[in-house]
Parts: C-alpha cells; structure tokens; sequence
C-alpha cells in the first residue's frame, strides 16, 4: 500500500524479525522524513512494534533483502528515497547528510561505516569481503565507494529506472555498478556503525555467510 500525503523523503527500513530494536531505529528518524518499513517475513512481532512507532508498513513475504528494498521503494511513492537497516547499528539522523547531497545533484549518495571506538561491531570476514567488493568497483566502473553498506539515498523514479534485478543480499552490489555504468554521480560518507541492539545479522553473522555473500557480491560487481 502507499503511504498516503508522503513527505519529499521516505526512510525505507527492510526488516527480518527485528522486533528488538525497530521501535528505537523509527524514533530517531528525523520528523520531516517519512517511515516504511516493510516486513520480510517477521515471526516475533517486528511488523506490530513498528506500527505501534508510528510507521507505515508493507509486508513482503518473499524472502530476500533486494525484495524488501525494491517493495519498499515502489511503495514509498515520495520523490527522494532511503535505504537503512532496522537493526539499531545505524543513527537515521545522519540520512540528513546524504540527503542534502542529493538534493545538491548527487545521483547516489551511500554511507562508509565508521566505527566510533574498538572493539569494532563489523566482523572481519564481513569488513574484509565488503573491502575487496568496493575495490572491484571502484576499478572497473570508476565510482569513489569504499564500502558496500546500507545507508543509500537516491530520487525513487531513477532508481527504479536503473533496473536493478537482483533480488537477494546483492541488491546493493548490483545497484552500485548499474549505477557506474550509468555514470552515475556517487557521492561516499562516513556514518557512525555500532553494535546492532537486536537480532542477528542475515549475511554476516558467520565467516561462512560472509564468504557465501562476497562471492555473490563479486557476481553482481562484474
């Protein structure tokens, strides 16, 4: 369903049984964007906490983040789109950033995760196959990313003009180089990455899911 007397931007938070954490996450969404989160198949509540919060939802019972995301940004209907995980690593308040980026005429704008003091919550099978991802990136299509993250903003009808097809973790990968094909202008910036407050992670929560990822990335970044 859309979301009715949308604001210019929409945070879309695709989520998979975050019900710990999403309550959190949508009260630090800033006040003038709008919230939609679309449930992945939740079964401990995820959908309910997140509208008793105050945002919209949308359910997408295929599994797979590039069927949430992609669910989400048909929904979204506002000019201006956001990607960010439901998990409490992310502060939305720092979409402002890369927002403004794109009203300036940044075609992408993507955040670099930081984190603000050891021990680092990203794990390092996880860091290292996002690393060696954004370099393959970087080299073939010319755009300035150094990380493959979740925190993405760009203008709804141009991302779904891009096409992206992939509907699983390579959902970003694959985005990033349509996107360097596109001569798209990607602007990159750092955002702060933390501990997630609940749950646990889909694709980087072992070394073996994290090496499963990076070889899809790898595909989706030829």
């Amino acid at each position: 369903m859309p979301i009715p007397d949308v604001p210019e931007v929409t945070v879309i938070l695709p989520c998979r049984n975050e019900a710990d954490s999403i309550a959190a996450v949508i009260d630090l969404v800033p006040a003038e964007f709008a919230t939609l989160v679309v449930d992945n198949g939740s079964t401990d509540g995820t959908a309910a906490r997140a509208l008793r919060a105050g945002a919209a939802v949308v359910d997408e019972p295929r599994p797979g983040y590039g069927h949430a995301v992609h669910t989400g940004v048909v929904a979204a209907r506002s000019p201006i789109v956001c990607t960010l995980d439901g998990d409490g690593s992310m502060d939305p308040r720092e979409l402002r950033t890369l927002v403004d980026a794109v009203r300036d005429g940044a075609d992408l704008a993507v955040g670099r995760r930081r984190t603000p003091s050891p021990p680092s919550p990203w794990p390092w099978h996880a860091r290292l196959g996002s690393i060696l991802v954004a370099r393959r990136l970087r080299r073939r299509f010319g755009i300035a990313v150094h990380d493959i993250g979740p925190m993405r903003v760009a203008h709804r009808e141009a991302l779904l003009d891009l096409g992206v097809r992939d509907r699983s973790s390579g959902y970003p990968v694959e985005l990033l180089a349509r996107a360097g094909r596109a001569k798209w202008t990607v602007r990159e910036f750092d955002v702060t990455y933390s501990a997630r407050t609940g749950g646990r992670s889909k694709v980087s929560g072992s070394a073996v899911g994290s090496v499963r990822a990076a070889i899809g990335f790898l595909r989706c970044a030829r």
